[in-house]
């Protein structure tokens, strides 16, 4: 059955590598975790991407401005301006908070404005928070008002406008028996049908 002297009939030349598909792209409809593909070595530092660390047993009494991502384990007295922020379980922060989105797991104290705001369960929040988009899991602490705001919409030409058709007063008549100031020209308004 097997020959000792016989060589195999396909050389490394010949043989077919196995066909490989990437698997389909699925994208959540909210993702608060914001993970970004990287294209460069995965042992990047953090300070490469953009992200700052602060650590735990760390006091800043002052602001924290900045366009960056911050993970925060310390405690801040004053306002923090970033575009990420995430408070860690042991983070404290008493002042105002305002990012494109807010992962808290510690305590706020203050308000709180992003796009996307998310309260783990381990969370306190005392404060009012002003957002588009709000997830506060079982177990969180949070008082204060929650305000939702919208994105501004895209403005939008109606397609078939015309200046025709738009409603306008009728013109104030001479001071006889005329229309009122509060009417309407009824030919206008005929032609929104």
């Amino acid at each position: 059955m097997f020959n000792k002297t016989s060589k195999p009939t396909t050389t490394p030349e010949t043989r077919t590598p196995p066909v490989v598909t990437p698997p389909a792209d699925v994208s959540p409809a909210l993702n608060l975790n914001k993970v970004t593909p990287t294209t460069a070595s995965p042992m990047r530092s953090p300070a490469a991407k953009g992200l700052s660390s602060f650590g735990a047993g760390l006091i800043i009494e002052g602001n924290i401005n900045g366009a960056g991502d911050l993970v925060l384990e310390g405690t801040v007295h004053g306002d923090v301006k970033v575009s990420h922020l995430t408070v860690g379980e042991s983070g404290n922060i008493e002042g105002k908070v305002e990012a494109d989105t807010v992962e808290v797991r510690g305590r706020v104290v203050g308000s709180i404005k992003g796009q996307q705001v998310k309260l783990q369960a381990t969370a306190y929040v005392e404060g009012d928070i002003t957002h588009e988009q709000l997830a506060i899991d079982v177990g969180a602490y949070f008082q204060g008002r929650c305000l939702q705001t919208r994105p501004a919409p895209a403005s939008v030409s109606p397609v078939n406008a015309s200046p025709a058709a738009s409603v306008t007063p009728a013109p104030a008549p001479a001071a006889t028996g005329g229309p009122s100031l509060g009417s309407y020209d009824v030919n206008a308004l005929a032609d929104l049908k």
